[in-house]
């Protein structure tokens, strides 16, 4: 759980936060409104939403909800400054997966993110499951839902996923990716890629045309994000 975002509108809060989740090696981004840390959710595909509740343009209920709707996996965990248990339960029901009360301790706050982390983690290792924004994958079964939404992928394709996920963050030769996933010992045509990649961005990319999770590394391959 490496990249967090922070979804509130108060600026002071925002730095100091940012300054000490990037101080233990998370990357943080940051909206001042709702409908910002909507659009930024998805754009982004954050690991984790912190998530505050009194926010101008959309509040933290209809953020919530809205990303729950869009991204049913995105860990959520509420920051609120009113510890009524009505506004606490309408949160959870909403989809939030944890809370904490304003004020609170920054030890508490990263003692709940790493407990939320490795629930997500250890779930999606009993599953098999692979979670990138709102696209699951679960390569072992051969099945993947985007929105929610089953997708049909080829079996390639999913020997193509398979790898860049093994390989996440690495650059990928087209020649290795020719070796590995067609059997080629020798490599008469590596635009026999880029076709599979363009066909694949096309099921699982939000815009195929600015791709966020497959990415071209021009004159060597691809890097999976």
């Amino acid at each position: 759980m490496n990249k967090i975002l922070i979804v509130e509108d108060e600026k002071n809060m925002v730095t100091g936060l940012k300054f000490n989740l990037e101080a233990r090696d998370y990357s943080v981004i940051a909206a001042y409104d709702g409908e910002a840390g909507y659009r930024m959710a998805i754009d982004e595909k954050p690991d984790l939403v912190l998530l505050d509740l009194m926010l101008p343009k959309l509040n933290g209920y209809e953020v919530c909800k809205l990303l729950k709707k869009e991204m049913p996996d995105l860990p959520i965990i509420m920051l609120t400054a009113k510890s009524q248990e009505a506004e606490i339960v309408t949160g959870l029901e909403l989809g939030a997966d944890d809370y904490i009360t304003k004020p609170f301790s920054v030890l508490e706050l990263l003692a709940r993110i790493r407990a939320l982390s490795r629930r997500v983690k250890k779930g999606t290792e009993e599953e098999g499951v692979h979670r990138f924004g709102n696209l699951e994958i679960n390569v072992k079964k051969y099945y993947a839902r985007k929105k929610g939404e089953p997708i049909k992928l080829l079996p390639r394709e999913y020997e193509l996923l398979r790898l860049f996920i093994e390989r996440q963050g690495e650059i990928i030769s087209r020649e290795e990716l020719l070796k590995k996933i067609w059997g080629y010992d020798s490599f008469p045509d590596t635009r026999t890629v880029d076709a599979h990649i363009a066909k694949l961005r096309r099921k699982i990319e939000d815009r195929p045309e600015e791709p966020k999770l497959i990415i071209t590394v021009h004159g060597i391959g691809y890097k999976f994000l």
